[in-house]
């Protein structure tokens, strides 16, 4: 029986050294491949080469495989092969806060998102109405204690591995997940945050923002690490202001952009554009 043809995405991170691209192109031909897209990358900070390539072939996902596991290994590779466009299985924290959500909600919706969201955890209730708008599972968990945060993360930890989560999104959520938690899936959450730390932190920033006469607001996407809202950066987009917008104004205009700037770097990720280069990341667009 003939295999359909089907469409691949092919990621990968490796030492650079000569003969890397020959390797794949010849791999590709070998499987009648064609290559639809292709775009590279030599650090010279970190001396690593990454690609990124979407082929279009008659073969299995177990063949490809087998075909490729040579020249992994020759050239010391860590790579992903998937489907062009599968959904990727993604877990959202919130805590009161529903731009990002539903901004999150309405594109997987509407197709504009490779994500399919099975559950969203919140430390709040306050959301349970829009997940149920939307037909997705909610719960809500306190995390007012110590032990509490325990729960709430052997909770995700639960979830992650019976609903098969390769990626968790942090909209708004506003706790601080335990450095355990941040080990055991690094590179596989993501957050987001106004544009004003580390000069304006804590409570009402940009009511800061505004005392201060900030021009620019925006807004970052990055990779949760060990380190608040340090990790590597995703996204970010920016917005300037007029001395005459209010407090309200520039709070809709924030809200706007982590909206959008979630959403890309969601987008992103789940079409394995973004590869982590140390503390860097790298985005074929």
């Amino acid at each position: 029986m003939a295999i359909s043809k089907e469409h691949w995405v092919l990621t990968f991170v490796c030492p650079d050294k000569k003969g890397i691209v020959h390797a794949i192109s010849g791999a590709v031909v070998e499987i009648g491949g064609n290559i639809t897209e292709s775009q590279q990358y030599t650090s010279l900070d970190t001396g690593r080469f990454f690609m990124r390539l979407q082929i279009e072939a008659e073969t299995t996902k177990e063949a490809f495989g087998k075909q490729f596991e040579e020249i992994a290994t020759r050239f010391d590779m860590t790579y992903v092969l998937d489907h062009v466009d599968r959904k990727m299985k993604t877990l959202v924290l919130v805590s009161k806060a529903s731009h990002t959500l539903n901004d999150l909600l309405y594109r997987q919706r509407a197709g504009l998102l490779p994500i399919e969201i099975p559950r969203i955890v919140g430390n709040h209730p306050e959301l349970g109405h829009l997940a149920d708008f939307y037909g997705i599972e909610f719960d809500s968990l306190k995390v007012e204690s110590p032990q509490e945060k325990t729960n709430f993360e052997n909770h995700l930890r639960q979830l992650i591995a019976e609903q098969g989560i390769e990626l968790i999104v942090l909209a708004r959520y506003m706790q601080i997940l335990s450095p355990e938690f941040c080990k055991d899936f690094a590179g596989r959450i993501i957050n987001i945050h106004h544009s004003f730390l580390p000069g304006f932190k804590g409570a009402n920033p940009y009511a800061q923002a505004h005392a201060r006469g900030v021009k620019l607001i925006g807004a970052t996407a990055h990779f949760v690490t060990e380190d608040l809202d340090e990790g590597p950066i995703i996204e970010q987009n920016v917005t300037r202001v007029e001395h005459s917008d209010s407090k309200q104004h520039l709070v809709e205009i924030g809200q706007d952009a982590e909206s959008k700037t979630l959403t890309q770097a969601v987008k992103w990720f789940a079409e394995h554009r973004v590869l982590l280069d140390g503390q860097r990341t790298i985005i074929f667009r």
